[in-house]
């Protein structure tokens, strides 16, 4: 029996289905009832064997392409793409900003009826109420979250009664069919012994496993009584403290702890510093600038999500991190760039 009911039936296209968000929110969407899901992505290849709906292959960077992928659609969870974790704005603008309001406006000309976006806790940095519809706030030094807030304000400008947008701040992607996330980005730098605690590890890192990832987001693509623009802040069961986070690490895994501390002004310019330099040197900086704002403290719950979505976590923190880093000890030979892969055209 389907805990969530929807006024059904409904069609729910699910973009980036082969990605983290998009796999796990099509493993959520397979199993309600009264939802037909139809995945679209590049690589059918990539989709779980699981899945057995329907499959629209293409790029939505093809304007023809967006407006056939949805033809008898009544609602678009947009798990879809690219991805940089510092830096890289005209790849940003180009393969992620461009595409993502583009396809936008071809949602709202085809009278879909939501439209559900994959945002990030990390807007809600000096936010310091729970508010996930409050507008984010501006990071010009981090592109791809900048794009991000971008994003929300075209949803947040252009939602009306024909087509609601839903915008999902989620915290940090952890647990299996991982991309670019905290751990591929953590793990690698802590072996180095030489990044530090930030203001002593006291700031929270509001981690979330994939699989309750998929479950909100399936809610949000199919709960009835939202209209306009919404958001929620999407995290898991805990909103543990970076200490306890690199703790846990060190005790489960041995990785090394930091040695010293540093405060966040400190953090950016030594993060600044590195980023300068990336020119002259051939591999990722040490610390970046967006990883230090990932470090700062976020003011997020899942209690509005919780009364308006009927969402609940399942996984801990702790269990989403075993499976990843037992997963990336099998697929991952080397440090993962802090870069999606571009396509070439």
């Amino acid at each position: 029996m389907d805990p969530h009911p929807n006024q059904g039936p409904v069609t729910v296209l699910v973009t980036g289905a082969t990605g983290f968000v998009g796999s796990h929110t099509l493993t959520a969407l397979s199993a309600m009832e009264n939802v037909r899901v139809i995945a679209t992505c590049r690589n059918p290849a990539k989709l779980s064997a699981r899945f057995q709906g329907e499959v629209r292959v293409g790029d939505l960077n093809d304007a023809g392409f967006r407006k056939r992928v949805l033809q008898d659609v009544n609602a678009v969870a947009h798990c879809a793409a690219w991805t940089a974790a510092w830096g890289h704005r005209t790849q940003s603008d180009k393969h992620h900003l461009r595409p993502a309001i583009q396809f936008i406006d071809d949602v709202i000309a085809a009278g879909i009826k939501r439209f559900v976006h994959i945002s990030s806790t990390a807007l809600n940095d000096r936010n310091t109420i729970d508010d996930a519809n409050s507008v984010g706030e501006e990071t010009p030094f981090f592109p791809h979250l900048h794009n991000v807030q971008r994003i929300e304000e075209y949803m947040r400008a252009h939602a009306d009664q024909s087509t609601t947008f839903i915008n999902m701040r989620l915290g940090f992607f952890v647990g299996s069919n991982y991309g670019i996330g905290i751990l591929p980005m953590l793990l690698p730098r802590l072996k180095t012994h030489l990044v530090p605690w930030v203001s002593g590890g006291a700031t929270h890192l509001p981690l979330i496993d994939g699989r309750d990832i998929g479950q909100a987001m399936a809610y949000a693509a199919t709960i009835t009584g939202l209209n306009g623009y919404e958001a929620f802040n999407i995290i898991g069961t805990e909103n543990p403290t970076v200490r306890e986070v690199i703790s846990f690490i060190h005790d489960e895994f041995g990785y090394p702890k930091p040695h010293f501390s540093v405060s966040f002004p400190i953090a950016y310019a030594f993060a600044w510093v590195m980023e300068k330099i990336d020119p002259i040197v051939w591999w990722d900086p040490l610390v970046t600038t967006s990883i230090i704002h990932f470090l700062e403290n976020k003011h997020v719950s899942n209690v509005r999500a919780e009364r308006m979505l009927g969402y609940c976590p399942q996984h801990s923190w702790q269990q989403a991190v075993r499976q990843q880093v037992a997963e990336m000890n099998q697929r991952q030979k080397k440090a993962m760039p802090m870069t999606s892969p571009i396509r070439m055209e």
